[in-house]
Parts: structure tokens; sequence; C-alpha cells
């Protein structure tokens, strides 16, 4: 028996109905990019392994998914490392190449490359898959879409308060109460600071932003595993609970980083994206426990939550000051934001907020009934999709029924029908599915009813 075929874990596949969704997200999401100025750009699937590595921290550089190098890979090592499991080293000579991780390390790579045909300020969004060899799990997938906008060479804070708008904006327009969450990695590093652990700064970003997967209680378990002493992860703890509006929490740090330079600036920015956004329809939160594991991450820092469905961030980003820095062109600022497109799709399917024309494919269906009929049906079928109903017409004459069937199982709203007597007349029979109402008008009234 031939084995049924199978797609990897984490992947999905995407039929008619569900594709006529993502497009819908994907389309309200390039439209708000568009209102805002950006303009799109691609990059390849795969990059050099080399312009990946090290940019996503150690952990993510363990989700890299590799690709083997194309002809004899084998060549050049030697038998002594495969059988020792020198896994690390063996990598690095077998596989030039890798899947993209994000889209924003290929992004800052692309600004370099280009940046002699490009006017900056650069304002880009991208809207591409990005593989990640993690655990699949409710939510979290190995192949997933980001639709990404970055703005490049300026240092203004207006662009973080922009890219806050055009969330705001995107999840107004599906219909998703969301919460945003602000933070800012000069307040982290002034927080390290004042405990003692400036040093540190990285390994308490990864654990404080495992805080909502794994709770308190392993965050703190794991501080002191990378190094903290009891006291320092004791000063955290007023810290990661901190409660409050947004003024209080202000107010309390300001007191809390006196004196440190780095965190009162970071303070600052905060304060001057909130005070901007107060006129913001979502609900906009001070999360000092926000962290974003990514360590190109140096100023405002974002993350949204969706209100009425349990799951993870649905979009995130943050302010790199010097990301191009590492491919050769130092001192380029950057901030983005990316939406999370599998799952806002997913929320969405929750809380069945899809609008009925998304999920309706063909509007008009023409029965068939034999080469007379589907001849006069032609001209009218050319002018309902010049009008822009989605119209098929059944392409072989078979049963009524069979027609009829085919109509209620793709949902088509409407079906026309010509027979001999309808011909004789000049007219068309139009039968409403959703009521069983039939009604026989002239081709010309055809579209007017429809589009009613």
């Amino acid at each position: 028996m031939v084995q049924k075929p199978s797609i990897p874990k984490g992947t999905r596949d995407f039929g008619p109905q569900e594709m006529a969704c993502r497009n819908y997200i994907f389309n309200t999401i390039r439209q708000v990019y568009a209102l805002y100025g950006f303009q799109q750009i691609e990059t390849p699937a795969m990059e050099n392994l080399g312009t990946l590595m090290g940019k996503y921290g150690e952990e993510g550089d363990k989700l890299l998914f590799k690709i083997l190098n194309s002809g004899d890979f084998l060549k050049g090592t030697c038998s002594e490392e495969i059988e020792r499991g020198a896994t690390g080293h063996l990598a690095a000579q077998l596989c030039e190449k890798g899947l993209r991780y994000d889209l924003t390390v290929p992004f800052a790579r692309y600004v370099v490359q280009h940046r002699d045909e490009l006017t900056f300020p650069f304002r880009r969004y991208q809207i591409q898959p990005v593989w990640r060899a993690d655990r699949p799990q409710k939510g979290r997938y190995r192949e997933f879409y980001q639709c990404d906008a970055d703005v490049v060479g300026s240092d203004s804070l207006l662009n973080e308060v922009e890219l806050m708008q055009i969330v705001d904006t995107v999840f107004q327009r599906f219909g998703i109460r969301v919460c945003i969450k602000i933070n800012n990695r000069k307040i982290l590093s002034g927080i390290a600071e004042m405990i003692g652990a400036a040093d540190k700064i990285v390994d308490i970003t990864v654990a404080i932003d495992k805080l909502d997967k794994i709770g308190l209680e392993n965050v703190n378990a794991e501080l002191l595993e990378n190094g903290l002493s009891e006291s320092q992860v004791e000063k955290l703890q007023p810290i990661i609970k901190l409660s409050g509006s947004n003024a209080e929490k202000i107010a309390i740090m300001r007191q809390v980083l006196e004196g440190i330079e780095v965190g009162q600036k970071g303070i600052d920015e905060v304060e001057f994206v909130l005070s901007k956004l107060s006129t913001l329809n979502s609900q906009l939160e001070l999360d000092l426990t926000l962290a974003r594991g990514l360590n190109y991450y140096t100023g405002c820092i974002f993350e949204v939550k969706a209100l009425d469905v349990e799951i993870g961030s649905i979009t995130g980003g943050g302010r790199y000051d010097n990301l191009t820095g590492i491919f050769g062109m130092p001192g380029i600022s950057g901030v983005g934001i990316s939406f999370g497109a599998d799952r806002i799709y997913d929320v969405l399917n929750q809380l069945n907020l899809y609008p009925e024309e998304v999920t309706t494919a063909t509007q008009l269906l023409f029965v068939n009934f034999g080469e007379t009929e589907t001849n006069y049906c032609f001209p009218i079928a050319d002018k309902a999709r010049k009008a822009g109903i989605r119209t098929e017409i059944y392409p072989d004459s078979v049963k009524m029924k069979k027609q009829m069937q085919y109509a209620n199982a793709k949902n088509i709203p409407f079906v026309a029908i010509a027979g001999e007597s309808e011909i004789a007349e000049g007219k068309i029979m139009l039968k409403n599915m959703l009521s069983g109402e039939q009604k026989l008008v002239m081709p010309d009234e055809l579209v007017l009813e429809i589009l009613k």
C-alpha cells in the first residue's frame, strides 16, 4: 500500500478558502503600509549563513535552518569529525546558506548592498515567509509569514509613533481588540546597571522575555543559572512586578534609575512616544518585563497581544541603531514592526471576523443545459464579470441537481438559469440560493439585482 504523503511538522497547506482569508490579511496590511508611504521589496528565501549567524543571539542561531551545499557536500571533511559528532564545525563546512530567520537582517543586508540606489530615510515593507527550526506548538510554526515595515536612516522617534499608528489602524480594520505593549532596551540596560550586572544584559533580557511562557519562578532560576547573584535577582523583583498606570510606572522608574544616564534616556524616549499616542484606539501599556530576545534592538521595543484570544504576540518590533554596521555601513539607525500573519489568521478564525465577501469566492453560477444555452449565457456572464461579479459557467452539461449541489458546496449565493423558455423570452431566471427566491429578469437587470 502506498503511504499517504504528508508535510513537515510546523508547516501547513492552505486551500482556496484559507487563501482568500490570508490574502485579506496581506491586502489589509499592504494597504495601510502604503497609506504611510512605505514601498515594497522582496529578498531571497535563502541567505549566506555569514549574513544570518550571530544576529539573533545564541538561541536564535540554533533555530536557523541550514542548507547543505550542492554537489559533493562532504568534500573537505574527514571521517574523524563525522564520527566525533563535531556538529557545529561540520555545519560550517557543509552549509554555506540558510533559510531566512526573519526579514529584518536580510533587509539590513539589502540596504548595505543597494545603498547607492536608495533615498534615505528609506521606508520599506516586505511580506514573505520565514523559517525557524522551533518546536511546533499552538500558534508557533516552523514556516510562517511576516509582514514587516521598517524605516532606516532616521533617528526620529516620530517613526516609532507612526508605526504604532499603523498597528492601531490595521487591527481596527480587522476588528481585533489588542493591547500594544512598549518598553525600551535602554531602560533594561539601566536596570542591569542599577543591580550591578551591566555585563549580563543579554542574559537578563533573554530570561525575562520568557516571563509569559515559563513564569516568574523559572525566570529567576534561569537568571541565577546565568551568573546573577541572589541579591541581584531580588533587586529585579519589584521592577518585574511593577503595576499601575503608564505615568505611575514612568515616575517610579525615574526614581529607581536616578543617576543612570542610559536608563533615563530610555524613559525619555518611552514618555515621548506614549505622549504622542494618547488618542490611539488600542490599549497602550508600558511593560517593563518586555525585552524581545533579539540582540539587535537598542531603543523602543513593541509587542501586540490580542485581548480576546489566548495566543502569543501577534505583532512585534523595535529600534535598532546599528544593524547595518555589521555589514560595513555603521551609523544607520532603523526601526521596524512585524505583523505575524499566521497568528492573525488564527485569531480572525477564532473570532469569526472575516467579512462575508472575503469568504465568498464565486458570486454567480450559470447552469449549463447544453451548447445553445451556454452560447446564450456567455455574453451575460461576460457583462457580470466586467461589473466586478465573480462568475462561473458550469463546464459540463449534467443534471441540474448536480450543478445546484456544486453551488451549495461552494456557498455560491446566486445561480442563473437559462432554458428554452427563458431564451425564447430573452430573459434569465436568477435564483437567490440563500432565500430560495427566483426572479425572471432581463440580462441587463441581472447585474443590478446581484449588486443590490
